[in-house]
């Protein structure tokens, strides 16, 4: 292989993006798998962040993530490395439409050269999904040890993992000719890629796994940031032109935020990593790692994690099984109860119900699709929503009213904002209230309220010690989020230009 000096820096580049389809009614566009709350406590997201940090030598990480998620990344990416022994600077690239993994590495790239200057071509950027748990954090560094190696020889570098079981929902990677001396396929070891095969059949997959050879593909990258730019020019060059089009109209809302205009970014292609390069490239190479992984992709995988009684039930929350076997069961906000049942997955939350056979599990995003098709945006947005600021939850909602709950953690605030379709009514709960309204600045307790007019400016502050909660009630002829006006948020939550 040709030889090329060390990389003095490597930059884990997490992308957060995706909605986790098949974790539905759990996981919406607007609050996806990456930010969701594990049975064990962390978010997949979190844990990636940490993983990241924890690896030599790393002082950026660079997430590249969806805008309407920039301000869940920054607070749980702040909330993962608030106990870090040393200071990691965390860096934002926030897309206004998402256009796959190709783009968003591209744009990683790019925002690297711009960042480093004449360093950055032999930076090496570690690409990490963040929706994939690691717990292994031994085992990753030394798989990314051997890939930055193989990296700095030019190569771009995805990782690959050992296949537990015969599954279906994965890609798999088949291993080539070994890039060392000895030629059989062992872990911590690198070799060229035979193929790439995208969610075989079971028979298929059985044939892999016996060929001792193929490998899960565990969609994580690692290159030199001058090998992937060439690559991108070579191999994807209607993508490359479109995402530098789109970097010349960077702009910066905040410090560590890099946000792009929709309307260039827009047209380049939606097309993922693996397809447009690595199924290209005569440089690819796979790393095959010891470590643990998984893509916590189905509610079969997320309820693995669940202890499982003597009847084979994995059961959260509020759930009786009775004469219910192999059942998975998630109850997130009423009591769900089973009689006589067998392997069924049954995910309940507020405003949906999901009812499946544990054999179709990876068919769920069949529903979200309906949903999306009928402009339901119950495949988008949960009934209770994260804010930087707190959460809310929905109530009640018809043609003409909305009816939230609205919780604001102590000393945060909304933003100052406006709406041109709806009034709104405040009535506090609990704790204290500050009412910013047009020019007139007042507090509120509990049992009194504040009417916001429709095109009144206004915000809602918490400057107490203890969370503030409302009832706030929407009236007018449309309640979606594109009818607010924002003229300062403390958040970095960006408008389109």
């Amino acid at each position: 292989m040709k030889t090329t000096p060390q990389p003095s820096l490597l930059i884990p580049v997490i992308l957060a993006g995706g909605s986790g389809q098949r974790l539905w009614p759990l996981s919406r566009t607007e609050h996806p798998k990456p930010f969701l709350t594990l049975s064990q406590g962390g978010t997949l997201f979190g844990k990636t962040v940490a993983r990241a940090a924890a690896l030599p030598g790393v002082e950026t990480i660079l997430t590249v993530t969806a805008e309407p998620l920039l301000p869940m990344s920054r607070s749980q990416a702040a909330g993962a490395l608030s106990g870090a022994d040393h200071k990691i600077q965390l860096s934002f690239l926030a897309e206004p439409v998402g256009r796959g993994t190709a783009a968003s590495i591209a744009l990683a790239a790019l925002w690297a050269r711009q960042r480093y200057s004449k360093n950055a071509d032999d930076a090496i950027l570690l690409v990490l999904p963040a929706d994939h748990l690691v717990e292994d954090q031994e085992a990753f560094a030394a798989a990314v040890q051997v890939a930055v190696a193989c990296a700095a020889q030019q190569k771009l570098v995805t990782f690959g993992v050992s296949p537990t079981r015969i599954e279906t929902g994965f890609g798999y990677i088949e291993a080539g000719q070994s890039l060392q001396e000895n030629d059989s396929v062992d872990t911590l070891a690198s070799y060229d890629i035979a193929r790439f095969i995208e969610k075989p059949s079971e028979g298929e997959a059985q044939q892999l796994i016996a060929q001792g050879r193929a490998f899960w593909n565990a969609g994580m990258f690692c290159f030199r940031v001058g090998d992937v730019c060439e690559a991108f020019a070579r191999h994807a060059e209607t993508l490359w032109n479109a995402t530098q089009h789109a970097w010349q109209k960077v702009y910066m809302p905040q410090p560590d935020v890099w946000a792009l205009e929709q309307a260039s970014f827009s047209q380049a292609p939606k097309v993922v990593f693996d397809r447009a390069i690595m199924e290209k490239t005569r440089d690819g190479a796979v790393v095959c790692g010891a470590f643990d992984w998984n893509d916590i992709g189905s509610w079969t995988a997320w309820t693995d994690r669940i202890a499982q009684d003597r009847d084979g039930n994995r059961l959260h929350g509020d759930v009786i099984a009775h004469a219910s076997r192999n059942m998975r069961v998630y109850a997130e906000s009423r009591l769900v109860a089973t009689v006589g049942v067998d392997d069924l997955i049954v995910a309940e939350t507020a405003d949906a119900v999901l009812i499946a056979h544990r054999d179709h599990v990876q068919e769920v995003r069949a529903v979200t699709a309906q949903l999306a098709e009928q402009g339901d945006a119950r495949c988008h947005t949960p009934n209770t929503v994260r804010c930087p600021w707190g959460r809310y939850t929905v109530l009640r909602e018809s043609a003409e009213v909305k009816v939230k709950e609205i919780e604001v953690a102590p000393g945060e605030a909304l933003s100052l904002q406006r709406h041109q379709l709806r009034s709104e009514h405040w009535v506090v709960t609990q704790g204290i209230a500050k009412v910013t309204r047009d020019e007139e600045s007042f507090l509120i307790q509990r049992s009194e309220s504040a009417f916001i007019p429709a095109g009144v400016k206004h915000r809602l502050e918490n400057p107490g010690e203890t969370p503030l909660v409302i009832i706030e009630v929407q009236c007018g002829s449309y309640f979606g989020e594109d009818d607010i006006e924002r003229f300062d948020d403390a958040y970095g939550r960006i408008e389109n230009v």
